[in-house]
């Protein structure tokens, strides 16, 4: 049997119904060989039976029984498939979790590489083999593994799930179109896939846009968080200077009280001591006096004693301290006196803070001009620093530049609206700071005032602040800047500095006539053999929005 079967091809044991190897294999009266389940379901549709291969018509439905001689062969060729197949497989490696097995395989599960939709069996590449080779078994509809091949069978007919009805909206099989879908609009189901597909396709695009859309606003929404802890510090930062502008004003003003009230006490104590001190100087004279009646009534001398009687018999000259007193100190109001005036004093440092925090609200970005530097300045690579060299570079003298005074102009430029920025001077006992207008006369000694198109003020000799007007003002300055900000309102004429540090006005050029751009204007100075060598530095304003 098992020679015979080898000298026979493998198309042999297949049905041409189903296309596997024969299950229980019948014969027909025309003598072709099928499964009796498929014959039998073949017979149940087409009335009257007829043959799938020759087409002969049968006029009674013939009475079949197991051809055993074919299925002899089909079982002996189905167990020599079996035992290649199995030979092969123990050679692979067994399926993990997650991975579809070989339905075939027997002993170690082999992951599946294929699925057939026909057999609804998942084969191994060695059992795969029969599909890709076998010219039945190609026709075949292989997928990619998946699980539960049963579920695409039809639970009332038990046929493979081909076609889609888009009446009811559901996967049929080829009985259910002329039973329960009858007259029913379907296609196969590789055209509602396709279809689907491409709506699966839009609602992928779609639901991408929407993605991109929520990481957008996640962006949003962190630059949001990001803008208000940014908020938040300059919050912080400003409310830490204004309370410690506020805690120095009350230790001031305590002191200030402490100081009145300690006066009060030196004057009061300072009269008491006056009195003592008299009263006790009498108290030593009249003493001194006591002592000389005390010797003179002793005396036998009797010239002696009428002699000396007028002078010792009288007392010493002395104050009359009936009326003297004194009194303690009235401290009465004092201290509402002392609160008063430190209300007054913080109200005018809260507004000189907001009247300072209004005008860092038109803060702009100023870097320094290179094209306008004296050849002895240094500035910085971000050009927000410049100091005085001491060594003159070889700089092309064009038109823009300074060629005698140790000047830079800012690259910003003004000429409408409001105009701030801010310029650390620490360190420094010479400086100039403020604007000017794009006109003014570069080269040569420079004249600084308004008429000329500056608007300055300046620092000489550590402490000596004038402010370049016309006439010039001396400035006189509660606390020496380490900070100053400039201000300039084009439309209004105004152009004023401040002192960052205590919020407190400087100076204000008030009535200007701007006709022009406006451009910053620094001046480190001379370097003054290293007195001097601190650079001007342009600093980043702490406003808030």
């Amino acid at each position: 049997m098992s020679a015979a079967s080898c000298l026979l091809t493998e198309d042999q044991f297949l049905c041409s119904i189903c296309l596997d190897v024969f299950t229980h294999p019948v014969t027909t009266p025309c003598g072709h060989n099928f499964c009796k389940a498929c014959i039998t379901d073949h017979w149940d549709v087409n009335v009257p039976a007829n043959c799938p291969n020759c087409k002969k018509v049968f006029s009674t439905r013939p009475e079949l029984q197991v051809n055993t001689f074919i299925s002899e062969m089909a079982a002996q060729f189905r167990l020599s498939a079996q035992q290649k197949a199995s030979s092969s497989s123990s050679e692979q490696q067994a399926a993990q979790p997650g991975e579809v097995p070989c339905d075939v395989c027997t002993g170690t599960k082999v992951k599946a590489l294929k699925s057939c939709l026909v057999c609804l069996v998942s084969y191994c590449e060695a059992h795969l083999e029969p599909h890709l080779t076998t010219s039945g078994l190609k026709r075949h509809q292989l997928m990619d593994p998946v699980e539960n091949l049963e579920a695409r069978m039809c639970t009332k007919h038990d046929k493979l799930l081909e076609l889609f009805c888009k009446t009811d909206q559901m996967c049929v099989c080829m009985l259910c179109t002329v039973l329960e879908h009858k007259n029913h609009e379907y296609v196969p189901l590789r055209e509602e896939y396709e279809g689907k597909k491409a709506e699966l396709g839009k609602t992928e695009a779609e639901v991408q846009q929407m993605i991109q859309k929520r990481r957008l606003k996640i962006q949003e929404i962190k630059h949001s968080v990001k803008l208000s802890e940014e908020q938040a510090d300059r919050e912080v930062l400003e409310g830490v200077l204004v309370f410690s502008a506020l805690k120095e004003s009350v230790e001031r003003s305590q002191v200030e009280l402490m100081d009145t009230i300690k006066e009060k006490q030196r004057k009061t104590q300072k009269e008491a001591e006056g009195f003592i001190k008299e009263l006790e100087q009498e108290i030593s004279e009249l003493k001194k006096r006591s002592t000389e009646v005390e010797l003179l009534s002793r005396s036998e001398d009797h010239l002696h004693l009428l002699q000396s009687f007028r002078t010792l018999n009288t007392a010493p000259p002395t104050k009359d301290w009936t009326g003297v007193r004194v009194s303690p100190p009235s401290y009465e109001g004092t201290v509402v006196r002392a609160v008063n005036q430190l209300e007054k004093k913080l109200s005018n440092q809260m507004k000189k803070l907001l009247e300072l925090k209004r005008v860092q609200q038109s803060a702009v970005d100023v870097t320094l001009d290179p094209d306008t530097a004296n050849p002895r300045l240094i500035l910085s690579d971000d050009g927000k620093q410049v100091k005085d060299g001491d060594v003159e570079k070889n700089l092309p003298n064009n038109p823009e530049r300074f060629n005698l005074c140790a000047v830079v102009l800012g690259k910003q430029s003004l000429s409408s609206g409001r105009f701030y920025y801010e310029v650390q001077v620490k360190g420094k006992t010479d400086w100039d700071l403020g604007v000017v207008r794009k006109s003014i006369n570069r080269k040569g000694i420079i004249s600084l005032s308004p008429q000329n198109g500056y608007w300055t003020i300046w620092l000489r000799n550590q402490n000596e602040y004038l402010a370049c007007d016309d006439p010039s003002v001396r400035l006189s300055l509660e606390s020496r800047p380490e900070k100053v900000g400039v201000f300039v309102d084009y439309e209004e004429g105004l152009v004023s500095f401040y002192d960052v540090g205590s919020a407190a006005l400087i100076y204000s050029f008030t009535g200007c006539c701007f006709t022009e751009k406006l451009y910053p204007y620094f001046s480190p100075c001379n370097n003054n053999k290293g007195t001097n060598s601190a650079p001007l530095i342009i600093s980043a304003v702490n406003h808030t929005e």
